[in-house]
């Protein structure tokens, strides 16, 4: 298993590859209360169930981008700003016990708005939007919080609109998940999302949205709490 170092390079996931398939899925947390704020209070933490595992999926960058950040609206060397509905994502990290991890390590990587990966083997690849990063990374503040901005993913064939994750504190196993979006029309067909059994388990693979024009005109305001097996190191 890979494990989550203090390196400011993102974690690679070569050798994880073939240990996920291995893996039983892991139980998600309930779904967690949704504010502006996008944050839980403390006095609302309990025990909690793990977020739900989900496949690492074949487009998990094989070169990351020259510019490594939580902002994927803006590439290295692009002219403008990516294609699509804008997203201000943002959640916090806990362990099972139901505290924020600091300095979690979390990254993401998806479709641009044409439901296109930045990758070699991706269909569609030398479509993708040249303003579009494709993947960012960052670590979680004090209070287990994360953010990014990116754009809404497409779906594409087989899958409906999502975010692939992992997060992990330094010296532990990270955890693979996805992230969806509500009111899909694909999300009752997508075999992956629903290869979560249970509802409450399942319900917490999917964001919170709304209306995030108090950020800027036409963005949304995403968030999405993730729960990572095991306890924070002392």
């Amino acid at each position: 298993m890979l494990a989550m170092t203090q390196s400011d390079t993102p974690a690679r996931l070569t050798d994880y590859r073939e240990s996920l398939s291995r893996r039983r899925l892991i139980g998600g947390a309930a779904l967690l209360p949704f504010a502006g704020s996008l944050t839980l209070p403390f006095d609302a933490l309990a025990a909690l169930a793990a977020t739900a595992q989900q496949p690492l999926g074949p487009f998990y960058p094989t070169a990351f981008p020259r510019e490594q950040d939580n902002d994927l609206t803006l590439a290295p060397g692009a002219s403008g700003r990516a294609e699509g509905t804008v997203i201000h994502l943002s959640g916090r990290v806990f362990d099972v016990e139901g505290q924020p991890l600091r300095g979690a390590v979390v990254q993401i990587w998806q479709t641009d708005k044409g439901g296109r990966y930045r990758h070699p083997n991706a269909r569609g690849a030398e479509l993708l939007d040249p303003n579009f990063q494709g993947f960012g990374w960052t670590r979680t503040d004090d209070d287990g919080q994360y953010s990014f901005v990116t754009v809404k993913p497409a779906a594409y064939p087989g899958r409906t609109p999502h975010i692939h994750f992992v997060a992990g504190f330094p010296g532990g196993t990270p955890l693979v998940t996805q992230m969806y979006f509500p009111d899909e029309p694909l999300n009752r067909r997508d075999g992956l999302l629903n290869s979560v059994r249970d509802p409450a388990l399942r319900a917490a693979l999917i964001a919170e949205v709304e209306d995030g024009s108090d950020i800027e005109p036409g963005a949304l305001r995403a968030g999405f709490d993730i729960v990572l097996p095991g306890r924070a190191p002392a």
